[in-house]
């Protein structure tokens, strides 16, 4: 995206953005023990939610506006940024007259298109940094539509955070982490900070080193992480924090990737990749070209387009072959429904 301004100033271009803190501001103490053992380790940005949406009415909502007060407590005292997430417009209003330096919109409220222009609206002429997570539902389009947005209220200092996607089906994962999507969403809008939040991606304090390192093999820009001194008394979220001294020894197990010139080795693998596309994408016209020749055979003959036996049995056959090739069934299953729809389409 053009015009867009670093999220702040003393960020050290090429170092990960590292943005920590527990789930919910439950009580002063709380708050400033958390703060005081990340800031010791180093990080620079403090989170917390003031405000938390909840599925159901009756569980823990947040302290509220009082917990603004703590954040502004942690900024005097350490010096660090501090962060929190805005629902609604008076949320905005709170928060930018209590001075906090970085709001993020949530997965709920950026679904939500009417949601995301009020508050666009309320932070209209603010020099505030925002992020904005991806919605609940793995839709490009809501995402980017939700950043323009927020940009075109005249925020500059804006970034992206992963959070990953709800899903019926049982996984590893709390969210499905569908890494396609935010890589999608980098290329395009290059210029725009992505971070990721391996805390409700995975869930599990078990799984938040693994998908942090994840992200920086991607290419991400930073982590925003959820960290709680006692996190299996935390009154949110328990199952997914960490400790500040858990945090700070993921954070130095990570594995940085840099960019360094690309060797002629690379090129060349580089280009026979290209070279291979290209005849996958010549040998799927010719596919394509059967399929059509078969439509009209199964139209001369009033044969139904749609064969469920015979596209069971293309999957499965084709599945187990892929799994000899040394290739992932899942993979060639997916591949293999999208060739299938363009094959009916095309027979129509």
């Amino acid at each position: 995206m053009e015009n867009l301004k670093p999220l702040f100033p003393e960020l050290v271009p090429g170092e990960p953005v590292i943005i920590a803190g527990p789930c919910s501001a439950e009580s002063e103490e709380q708050v400033l023990a958390a703060a005081e053992e990340l800031h010791a380790g180093g990080i620079g940005m403090f989170r917390a939610g003031v405000w938390k949406p909840r599925t159901k009415p009756g569980g823990f909502e947040g302290v509220g506006v009082q917990a603004l007060g703590w954040l502004r407590e942690v900024r005097e005292r350490t010096g660090m940024r501090v962060a929190t997430e805005v629902a609604t417009s008076h949320h905005v209003e709170l928060a930018l007259a209590s001075g906090v330096d970085m709001l993020w919109i949530g997965a709920r409220t950026s679904a939500n298109p009417f949601a995301v222009q009020e508050i666009a609206d309320a932070m209209r002429g603010a020099d505030v940094a925002v992020l904005v997570k991806n919605p609940i539902s793995p839709d490009l389009e809501l995402w980017i539509g939700a950043i323009e947005r927020i940009r075109n209220s005249g925020i500059r200092r804006l970034g992206a955070v992963h959070r990953g996607f709800s899903s019926y089906e049982q996984s590893l994962y709390r969210n499905d982490p569908q890494w396609a999507v935010p890589i999608e969403l980098r290329r395009r809008l290059p210029g725009l900070p992505l971070l990721c939040d391996p805390s409700h991606i995975g869930g599990r304090r078990e799984l938040v080193a693994d998908i942090a390192q994840r992200a920086m093999d991607l290419g991400f820009d930073g982590l925003i992480v959820e960290s709680h001194c006692t996190p299996d008394r935390a009154w949110s979220d328990a199952a997914q924090q960490v400790t500040p001294s858990e945090l700070l020894r993921i954070l130095g197990g990570l594995t940085l990737r840099t960019a360094p010139e690309v060797s002629s080795s690379l090129a060349e693998s580089r280009a026979e990749i290209d070279h291979i596309d290209n005849e996958l994408l010549a040998l799927l016209a010719r596919r394509m070209k059967i399929s059509r020749a078969i439509g009209s055979y199964k139209r001369e003959h009033g044969m139904p387009i749609l064969q469920p036996q015979r596209y069971e049995e293309l999957l499965r056959t084709r599945a187990a072959q892929s799994e000899r090739l040394g290739m992932s069934s899942e993979f060639i299953c997916e591949i293999l429904r999208a060739i299938h729809e363009e094959s009916v389409r095309q027979q129509l």
